[in-house]
Order: structure tokens, then C-alpha cells, then sequence
């Protein structure tokens, strides 16, 4: 942990040396075994045929619980909706489940779609979640909808979606208010608080945490780079769906930048897809389920992952194929060195203060040895 992120203060707020202020504890990583920068892992909580939600919600336990044991900095879940292969449609309902099954790894949204929701039902939800798990959550927020807009329309009650997104920033500033219980005098919210939340350290008799879950940003283009370098939070990016904007936006975000109570200097994780097996060949075949996935997906056709004899066989039209090939291209994937000379490369050339890895393929038995290979690969502790 960087001492630099923010004031110091005690659990009870004092203002004593102790933990860092809410928000700024819990950002910055350490890098573990080998590893250029701190590793974490965003899990989509896939649905492969053949299996049940059931089966892969404890799957992504058993990956969180994996992460924990070998030294990942991090673990997140993603909002989603209405894909029959993506079981993370509620994230705070699953971190809540992972949270008690879990105990020191940090837990978060990577995203929570904030246009979806209410800001004072964010607030509570991770606030509920903070006094589960002290000091282990992280609130990532998302400007775009995670689903079609038919789905979105349904999920926000109005067909006006682009106003959602434009409303990001206001948004964000009255989520962040109610995190903080600090709306000025006359404002209409001012007697309104997310509860847990810091108002009840401010009850007679109250103790409160001095922690809240620290924000931050989400994004695929240059918009949440600006603003999240604008306001001095942590900034994450999707690689691993828009790998053409990464360093343009991450460039953004660095010169962007404002120090706050926060950070003092920028943050940034990237979201990458990488896949790790014994062979090569095998590597190759499960991400194969994950590319044909994604086909159906943007042939509005989505559904669960298919296993690898499916993807195998499957007779990819031309475009189909132009398709598969570029994203593969942007999938690392192989034995474990060669995964781990793709990851090196990758943080050298992005710059990025940490890597968070998505292992996605029809089976929980790939995605965990996946992770085991990635670390064993890096030295990681916790090893067999």
C-alpha cells in the first residue's frame, strides 16, 4: 500500500495515525512473487452448456477463493444482463456470497452500471457490504448499460438510455455524496442517508469504520479516462474488449490527472484476457469457446458457452473468421511462460499499475488451472 494515497486516520476518526482515510485505502497493490505489477482477476461467472448457474457460482468461489490463497491483489465481478452464458447479473448479491467464503482478498464491481441503478441504492448495497467485509471492497462504476438496449430499457424503466449516460457525472458526484453522508445544507437529499454509512457514527453513541469503499472508474474509450483523471480516482480499462483504445485512453487518464484526498498520482489497471494450460493446443481450444461466444453475442444471437468440441467444429463464415482471428489476436494465451511473456510485454507497453485477468472458457476446471499456472508462473505464494 502506497502511504502516499491519502490523510491518515484512526478506526475511530480521530485523526491519529492508523489506516488511510476512507476511499484511499486498498488502491494501490503490491506486487507479488515475479509479477511486474500486482495481479487480480475479473470473473464474468461464465455459464458453460451443459452446466447450471448452480455450478458456475461456485466456481467463481472456488476462483476467488483460489486468487486469495495464491496472492491476487483482487477480485471483481461484472454487471451483465440477459445473457444466458454471464451469471453476474447482481453483483452485490454474489460479492456478499464471495465476501463469506472469502478473507483477506479485496472484493469489487468492476462494474456496477451506475446508470442502471439509483445512487442512494449503490450507496446502501456497498455500504451492507463494507460492514460485511471491513475494508475489502471496492465500488467499480460503469457508464455503459452491460446489456442490449431493449434489456436496459426494461432495467431503468424509461427508453431514454442516452440521458442515463449523459447524466454520468452528476450521477457519480450524488453516489459519492451519499458514500460520504456529506450533501450540503439545503440540498434536498441533505436528511437522506445510505445506511450503513458513516451517519451512524453520528448517532448518539455511534462507531462507525473509518473505511468506505473507494471508487473507481470504469472504461472502454477516452470519456471515464478524463473524468476519473479529472477527479484523482483509480481508473480501470477493458483491454480485454478494446484493445485498440488502451494507451490512448490510458494516456488520457495520466494527463488528465488531478491529485486528490484520493490518490496523488494516477492509478490505472487494465482488464486482460489471458488464458494459461499445459499445452498450447489445449490453451488454443478453450478460448476458441469464448471467441465463438462472443461471435453470437454480436450477432445478437447470445447464449452459453459452448464447450470446446462445439467451437471446434463450428463452421466459422468468412467474416465470422475475420473476426475470431482479431480477437484471439488480442487474447493471451498458451503454456504458462507463454502467458506470462505475453502479460510482461503487455504491462511493459501499457504502463499499467496493475493487471487484472479474465480467464474465460466453457469449464471451471480450465479457468482454475488457468489461474494455478499463471501463478506458479510468477512464484506466487500459496503453492501445493
Amino acid at each position: 500500500m502506497n502511504e502516499n494515497q491519502g490523510d491518515r486516520t484512526d478506526g475511530d476518526g480521530t485523526g491519529e495515525p492508523g489506516t488511510l482515510r476512507a476511499g484511499g485505502d486498498g488502491i494501490r497493490g503490491t506486487a507479488a512473487g515475479t509479477a511486474p505489477v500486482p495481479l487480480s482477476v475479473v470473473d464474468l461467472v461464465t455459464v458453460g452448456q451443459g452446466r447450471t448457474a448452480s455450478q458456475a457460482l461456485r466456481t467463481g468461489v472456488e476462483i476467488a477463493r483460489l486468487a486469495e490463497l495464491r496472492g491476487f491483489h483482487r477480485y471483481w465481478v461484472a454487471e451483465h444482463h440477459s445473457m444466458p452464458g454471464v451469471a453476474s447479473s447482481s453483483p452485490a448479491v454474489l460479492l456478499a456470497h464471495i465476501a463469506a467464503h472469502t478473507d483477506r482478498i479485496r472484493l469489487g464491481s468492476g462494474g456496477v452500471m451506475l446508470p442502471n441503478h439509483a445512487p442512494l441504492v449503490i450507496a446502501e448495497q456497498f455500504g451492507t457490504l463494507e460492514a460485511m467485509a471491513p475494508g475489502r471492497i471496492d465500488l467499480g462504476l460503469g457508464r455503459a448499460p452491460g446489456t442490449d438496449g431493449a434489456t436496459a430499457a426494461a432495467l431503468r424503466r424509461s427508453d431514454r438510455l442516452n440521458e442515463g449516460a449523459d447524466d454520468f457525472p452528476q450521477q457519480l458526484s450524488e453516489l459519492i455524496r451519499f458514500l460520504d453522508d456529506d450533501f450540503p445544507d439545503g440540498h434536498p437529499y441533505a436528511r437522506i442517508h445510505a445506511v450503513p454509512g458513516p451517519v451512524q457514527a453520528t448517532a448518539p453513541g455511534g462507531v462507525q469504520s473509518a473505511h468506505r469503499p473507494p471508487v473507481w472508474l470504469l472504461g472502454s474509450s477516452g470519456f471515464s479516462a478524463r473524468l476519473a483523471g479529472t477527479l484523482g480516482l483509480p481508473f480501470a480499462f477493458a483491454h480485454h474488449f478494446s484493445a485498440r483504445n488502451t494507451i490512448p485512453a490510458l494516456d488520457l487518464y495520466r494527463s488528465s490527472f488531478r491529485p486528490s484526498a484520493v490518490l496523488d498520482a494516477p492509478y490505472a489497471l487494465i482488464g486482460v484476457s489471458a488464458l494459461a494450460a499445459d499445452e498450447e493446443a489445449e490453451a488454443r481450444r478453450q478460448v476458441l469457446t469464448g471467441a465463438l461466444s462472443m461471435v453470437r453475442l454480436r450477432t445478437g444471437r447470445p447464449g452459453l458457452i459452448p464447450s470446446p468440441e462445439e467451437a471446434a467444429a463450428y463452421g466459422f463464415s468468412p467474416m465470422e473468421r475475420e473476426f475470431v482471428d482479431g480477437w484471439l489476436a488480442d487474447v493471451i494465451h498458451g503454456t504458462a511462460d507463454e502467458v506470462r511473456t505475453g502479460l510482461d510485454d503487455l504491462a511493459k507497453r501499457t504502463g499499467a499499475d496493475e493487471l487484472m485477468i479474465t480467464a474465460n472458457a466453457h469449464g471451471g476446471e480450465a479457468r482454475l488451472r488457468s489461474y494455478e499456472l499463471i501463478a506458479d508462473a510468477y512464484g506466487l505464494p500459496g503453492a501445493a
